[in-house]
């Protein structure tokens, strides 16, 4: 049998007037589709965990929405995506069918039972643009230009970013020393908040 969280209750019950029947009837149907679900709260919101989490769903000021975890194999690449059939629901008759969403719930319920996992898309990054200032400075210090080649793209751009965002010359200018002090010892730009 299925367990019910009162966090869920508690969520639905702060939800806005026109979100509390579209969170209480999709909550409905999936305890019907799938007996054993779980309910929890992750990420601030309700969601469903059978066999790994299989759907959530979301009250904002003006709209809800669905999460089903497994949408682009059950539905198909807009399943979750903005103007997908579970997004920006505003009121009940936005949902899909009764019939059509328990189904969904059932494919879920048996893509998890099965081990599927989706494959997640990765976003295409452009390329780091490092500003000249930086790329002048750092051919002055050999270590901090090694360190910095070897750093990911992430660490690359987030120095970029900083030193890109400098409203003023003396701003940049302070950055660029700091940041080439800081590459040199190898340290990413947010050094001070990494988990030791």
């Amino acid at each position: 049998m299925g367990k019910r969280d009162p966090r869920v209750d508690a969520y639905i019950a702060k939800a806005a007037d026109f979100a509390r029947p579209i969170l209480t009837h999709v909550r409905t149907l999936i305890h019907a589709a799938v007996p054993d679900i779980e309910e929890t709260i992750k990420w601030g919101a309700p969601h469903f965990d059978y066999k790994g989490v299989l759907c959530g769903m979301a009250a904002f000021k003006q709209h809800c929405n669905v999460i089903l975890w497994k949408a682009s194999v059950i539905i198909g690449k807009g399943g979750n995506a903005a103007g997908g059939p579970l997004r920006d629901l505003t009121k009940l008759s936005d949902l899909p069918s009764d019939k059509v969403l328990t189904d969904w719930f059932r494919q879920a319920a048996k893509l998890n039972e099965q081990g599927v996992k989706v494959p997640r898309q990765a976003k295409p990054r452009k390329p780091v643009s490092v500003p000249a200032a930086l790329k002048k400075a750092l051919t002055t210090n050999k270590k901090a230009a090694a360190a910095f080649e070897s750093f990911p793209p992430s660490h690359k751009r987030e120095y970029a970013e900083w030193i890109a965002d400098a409203k003023g010359e003396d701003t940049r200018q302070r950055r660029i020393e700091t940041a080439v002090q800081w590459i040199s010892e190898g340290k990413s730009r947010n050094w001070k908040y990494e988990r030791k």
